[in-house]
C-alpha cells in the first residue's frame, strides 16, 4: 500500500530573497593626504559589491566669532572651496565606482558631525577612514572612533593604512 500523496506535507517553493540593501561606504573628505586612499578603497569596495560611495565634508567653526563680517567671509570662502573639492572628488568617485556619490556637507566639530550623520542616515553601511602615516599617529578621527567613541558607532569602521598603493588597494578591496 503506497502512502496517499495528499497526506504528505506540501513543500512550498522557496521565494526569492529580498534584494540586499545597497551598501553605502562613507568617506570623510578633508585636506589630508590619506583621504584619496580612503576614497579609492571605498570606490573599489562599492564597485565590487554593487554599492555606492557617500562623501561628507565638515567645515569646522572658525575662531573669528567676534568679527562677524570676517567670519562670514571666511565661511563663504571655505564653503566654496569645500564644494569645489567635493565636485572634483565626486567626478573621481564616479569614474572609479561607476556611480555618482551621495554628498553631505556639515558644519561643526568633525567627529560629532560624523557621528550624527551616521545616526541620521540609516543607509550608511560602513565608514572608511585612512590612517595617517605621520609621526603624530593615525589621525584624530581614527583615534577617536577606535577609542572612547567606538561605542557610539552603529556601523563598522574600515581603517585603511595610509601608505597603500593603488596596486595594494586593488588587491585587498
Amino acid at each position: 500500500m503506497s502512502p496517499d500523496p495528499s497526506s504528505e506535507p506540501q513543500v512550498q517553493p522557496a521565494s526569492a530573497p529580498a534584494p540586499a540593501p545597497e551598501r553605502v561606504f562613507l568617506v570623510v573628505v578633508d585636506d589630508s593626504p590619506e583621504m584619496r586612499i580612503a576614497i579609492r578603497y571605498a570606490c573599489r569596495r562599492a564597485f565590487r559589491s554593487n554599492g555606492r560611495v557617500a562623501m561628507v565634508h565638515v567645515m569646522e567653526p572658525s575662531g573669528f566669532g567676534d568679527w562677524m563680517g570676517v567670519n562670514q567671509l571666511m565661511k563663504d570662502e571655505a564653503r566654496q572651496q569645500a564644494e569645489a573639492t567635493m565636485q572634483k572628488m565626486a567626478t573621481e568617485v564616479n569614474k572609479l565606482s561607476g556611480k555618482m556619490p551621495m554628498l553631505y556637507f556639515r558644519e561643526g566639530d568633525r567627529r560629532d558631525e560624523l557621528l550624527q550623520l551616521i545616526q541620521e542616515e540609516p543607509g550608511i553601511s560602513i565608514l572608511v577612514l585612512a590612517a595617517s602615516t605621520g609621526p603624530k599617529g593615525p589621525g584624530p578621527l581614527v583615534s577617536a572612533l577606535t577609542g572612547k567613541y567606538v561605542s557610539k558607532m552603529r556601523v563598522p569602521v574600515t581603517i585603511v593604512p595610509g601608505n597603500l598603493t593603488t596596486e595594494d588597494i586593488e588587491h585587498v578591496a
